[in-house]
């Protein structure tokens, strides 16, 4: 592995860890600033929408700081918002901390991944990107639980004490192995940037991105009271449980980026997605068997985040195709994308146990990867109709030569 391409991982793992080690802090945050827990619930909203407004707004103006550069300015703000969380004597201040954290998280991935593609050959970007979002998704099972354990029993203000380290240590490499005349697209207007949100094919793949990826957090954001009170798991083997599970994402994200490597981003998705929703169900049936249901989350583990290379190429490539002077921002809206999707899911898997029941997760959950399976169908349709449409008006031309037999 490169090592430039090391501290771009490193980098989002710190960025994973921030992200989701609140959720296991928020009693203890709510307790040591005295306020309730809806008040240090928002603090998990205030990151999504540093991040939904990140990703494309600031994508936009940093389109001519070269990328480097911008790698490293983005690390240090992100290690600057977490030390600010770590001192942070008020509610207020750690609102801004987590905004300022948000807001580096948007643009890191969006740059992160034409970085990524660029320190290796063409046929390995997408394992170049998995290799990158293995970072944020070890830390999703890892990082966000082992910090939150250091919270509970160090406080929580050493949690982002040692995330602000992790990112000094990214900033520090990114300094150092990243090779400067990294290739950019030219800035283009926030006014051509808006005509992203006309395209409907780019639209499309965020649905599949929001869907597909929120889809599994229906039933992810509810395992671990599953294996305790329907598996009949005891606490401390949940946790082993979950971090075999973050061994078998691990392993899944690289399958999944040698997949896309060798096959269209929209094959990779068929597989993935199908692959996801059976797994969902098997969930359903197994969680009572405490063998069975092992089996089943390290295979969930395998296929839950495999998506993420081959959504982040296909973007770009439509991006490249569509807008190409958006390539960056496309890029950053589809980080928004998977953002939202964590959010819509955990909340969609919230009204779930609350009025249907803990079992009715995973189901639904299926249901929801179907669904991003059916926009993935729909989409490798409309490609393949534009292809077929492209060859048909360039072998309008009796010059042309090689051109398909007509179908009779």
């Amino acid at each position: 592995m490169p090592l430039a391409l090391l501290a771009l991982t490193i980098g989002a793992f710190a960025i994973g860890t921030t992200e989701f080690v609140i959720v296991g802090l928020i009693p203890t945050i709510a307790n040591d600033l005295a306020i309730d827990l809806p008040s240090a619930g928002l603090l998990v909203s205030f990151y999504a929408l540093g991040v939904a407004v990140g990703a494309p707004v600031l994508t936009v103006l940093t389109g001519g700081v070269p990328r480097k550069a911008l790698l490293v300015m983005l690390m240090g703000l992100f290690t600057a918002a977490n030390l600010l969380a770590w001192w942070a004597p008020s509610y207020g201040l750690l609102i801004v901390a987590r905004i300022l954290s948000g807001l580096a998280h948007g643009v890191f991935f969006s740059v992160g991944s034409v970085i990524a593609t660029n320190l290796v050959s063409k046929e390995r970007s997408a394992s170049a990107i998995a290799t990158m979002f293995s970072g944020l998704t070890v830390a999703f099972v890892t990082g966000a639980p082992l910090g939150t354990i250091v919270g509970q029993d160090f406080g929580w203000r050493t949690t982002f004490l040692i995330v602000a380290s992790l990112g000094l240590v990214a900033m520090v490499g990114a300094l150092v192995f990243v090779p400067k005349g990294i290739p950019r697209t030219a800035p283009a207007s926030f006014r051509l940037q808006a005509g992203l949100f006309l395209q409907p094919r780019l639209l499309l793949v965020l649905a599949m991105t929001a869907v597909g990826y929120g889809g599994s957090l229906i039933a992810f954001t509810y395992l671990a009271p599953i294996l305790e009170n329907v598996s009949g798991f005891t606490p401390p083997i949940v946790g082993a449980v979950l971090l075999g599970y973050g061994a078998s994402v691990a392993v899944g994200n690289f399958w999944g980026g040698r997949l896309a490597d060798t096959h269209s981003p929209v094959f990779t998705l068929k597989i993935i997605f199908g692959i996801l929703a059976g797994v969902l169900v098997l969930l359903d049936i197994t969680a009572a068997n405490k063998v069975l249901v092992l089996i089943t989350v390290l295979l969930w583990g395998a296929v839950a985040f495999g998506n993420v290379p081959a959504l982040q190429v296909y973007i770009v490539q439509q991006a490249r195709r569509l807008a190409p002077y958006s390539v960056d921002v496309a890029s950053g809206m589809n980080i928004a994308a998977f953002n939202l999707g964590v959010a819509g899911g955990s909340s969609a898997g919230g009204l779930i146990v609350t009025h249907l029941g803990l079992m009715n997760t995973p189901w639904i959950a299926a249901l929801a990867v179907l669904a991003a399976l059916g926009l993935t169908a729909l989409s490798g349709e409309l490609d393949r109709r534009e292809i077929a449409s492209s060859a048909e008006k360039r072998c309008v031309m009796p010059e042309l030569k090689n051109c398909p037999d007509p179908v009779v």
